[in-house]
């Protein structure tokens, strides 16, 4: 059952969290096919949001359409794109010492940076399977000579067959407790994710809705950002979980299939 808290707005424009919303473990959602598909056919603009930093987006659409949800890469969006539109924008042509793979150095390449490991205006810290202590070494050591310090997302776990596995989030935490440096985290929750996916779309907060299946990264995020949201109950947060955080989505419903006829 739907469960709004706030008045409805006219929507021109979706985000949407990708998994725990429209994929999970590698198998779609119900309603995830014809809630994309229904958004094209309608000619809405819409992104795909994901903290992960790991995939490019053309992974990512081969990824998705394996799941039977067939998308553009122009409608994803990572933590990783948007960290590397934020650097951009900060230091145009800037360089950078990164620690990730191929979806943050691909991202930091075609933004316009050099990646080197000598005196980087920015140590930029993304998520990867096999994170380096000579890696982490190093920037570390580049901090302490002043580059600064950016995270594209702060989640301290990632999942995988065999449980969590530490991610982005603790691993920026060890470099701190070296460096006494803080990082900026681009990623989710941090709203100016949700800005740079508008203005990517060239969409507007006022009309434009946030799906998500998280109320410490989607929901809170979109509301800082001006969206409406929804939250989903198919991936992390539970129904009886909403009451006790301090802000509410625009409304919960069961599953992203739910909002297919608010296109």
């Amino acid at each position: 059952m739907t469960r709004d808290h706030t008045a409805p707005r006219e929507i021109h424009s979706w985000l949407t969290d990708m998994d725990g919303v429209l994929v999970h473990e590698g198998k779609a959602l119900p309603g995830a096919a014809d809630f994309v598909r229904t958004l094209r056919e309608a000619g809405r603009p819409f992104l795909i949001l994901t903290n992960n930093s790991i995939y490019t987006e053309r992974d990512l659409r081969a990824r998705l359409r394996a799941a039977g949800i067939d998308v553009p890469e122009g409608a994803i969006w990572t933590s990783a794109l948007a960290t590397a539109q934020f650097l951009a924008d900060q230091v145009p042509g800037g360089s950078a010492y990164a620690i990730g793979e191929a979806g943050l150095t691909t991202a930091l390449y075609e933004a316009g940076y050099t990646l080197t490991e000598t005196d980087p205006d920015y140590v930029v810290l993304g998520e990867t399977r096999t994170y380096s202590f000579e890696a982490i070494t190093r920037a570390v050591r580049l901090i302490q000579g002043g580059a600064r310090f950016i995270a594209t997302n702060p989640d301290v776990t990632g999942p995988s067959a065999q449980g969590d596995l530490p991610a982005t989030g603790a691993v920026a935490a060890m470099i701190t407790a070296a460096t006494g440096r803080s990082p900026y985290f681009v990623g989710k929750p941090n709203p100016m994710m949700f800005r740079s996916a508008l203005n990517r779309i060239d969409a507007h907060s006022e009309t434009t809705a946030m799906v998500g299946d998280r109320m410490d990264t989607d929901v809170v995020a979109g509301i800082e950002a001006g969206l409406q949201t929804f939250l989903v109950l198919t991936g992390s947060t539970q129904e009886h979980q909403v009451e006790t955080f301090p802000f509410r989505p625009g409304a919960v419903v069961p599953s992203i299939q739910d909002l297919t006829p608010l296109i």
